[in-house]
């Protein structure tokens, strides 16, 4: 491995773990969601402009009307996902939520589908399925720790919802190709602030010192630097190890909240979380039908 490839794996690795941890400080910060979401957006937009202007990342000349409104459109986007999935947290579990998340690669598809005319294959409908299984499961399964059938069932409905509109913010980025990512999270958390002010600013503001800081490091190492760090790998790293390396997240959401909090999976929900998992593998990793059989057959013959 070269020293590029090896510092994308370190920045990647670190952004995921980083990621799997903002359930804890969401919880925690004991605040109303929007207000969460807000100063997340004030103090991520605050870091991304600082950390941007040092290191030369933002060029004012992309700073084009079209640049500018699509940027705005996926910020929407990506704050209404920020709401629905912390919402989701208090009412299905952070590692239940995290897992429905996942199935954001298959709203993505369906998305790319429709407005950009991408081709569905046999395998990604194949994968499309094992993930609708493990949603299915995880649906099906009698809620633990507390949690009661009707908030269960809405915190796995909040979490698709957040995948979906990822998904869209992700179609969006998508049209602005060729623009420095940095300068498009900037704007996205800058419109995310301003949408969120008159809901955020009408409620009171936090009391204690603890609740300041778990917002100021949401928005600080959970926006600023995890997007810094995030972007860099990806522009260091090739596509297969980027979506390798995004795995780290999900596992590291369930250890927080086992830790953390003591909910405990149930061996349906587990086996419905795997589901989903080894089909978002497939798909960003580009797992095909094709490569899966010759391995089979080897197997077998070594083994006779």
């Amino acid at each position: 491995m070269d020293n590029e490839t090896r510092r994308g794996s370190i920045e990647m690795s670190a952004a995921m773990l980083i990621s799997g941890t903002i359930g804890w400080f969401v919880l925690m910060s004991g605040q109303p969601v929007a207000g969460v979401v807000f100063w997340r957006c004030v103090f991520g937009a605050v870091t991304l402009a600082v950390l941007a202007a040092m290191y030369g990342l933002i060029d004012l000349r992309h700073l084009r009307g079209r640049i500018i409104v699509l940027s705005a459109l996926g910020g929407v986007a990506i704050v209404v996902n920020w709401l629905l999935l912390f919402a989701a947290y208090s009412r299905a579990s952070i590692s239940i939520a995290t897992m429905v998340y996942n199935t954001q690669p298959f709203m993505l598809l369906g998305l790319g589908a429709v407005f950009l005319g991408d081709r569905i294959t046999i395998t990604k409908l194949f994968w499309l399925s094992v993930s609708f299984a493990g949603m299915m499961a995880i649906v099906a399964a009698k809620p633990a720790g507390g949690f009661e059938p009707g908030h269960y069932l809405a915190g796995v409905a909040l979490s698709l919802g957040a995948a979906f509109f990822y998904a869209v913010a992700a179609l969006i980025t998508k049209l602005l190709m060729g623009t420095p990512p940095h300068l498009i999270a900037l704007i996205q958390v800058i419109t995310g602030a301003v949408m969120l002010a008159p809901f955020a600013l009408a409620t009171p503001l936090p009391e204690s010192g603890l609740q300041w800081t778990l917002l100021i490091t949401v928005g600080v190492l959970h926006t600023g630097i995890m997007y810094i760090l995030l972007y860099g790998a990806i522009q260091k790293l090739p596509t297969h190890i980027t979506g390798a390396l995004s795995f780290i997240y999900p596992i590291a959401a369930i250890l927080v909240d086992r830790l953390a909090f003591g909910h405990e999976l149930q061996p349906v929900q587990i086996a419905g979380s795997a589901a989903i998992l080894l089909a978002a593998a497939g798909m960003n990793l580009g797992w095909s039908l094709r490569s899966i059989s010759p391995i089979k057959r080897e197997t077998e013959g070594s083994a006779s």
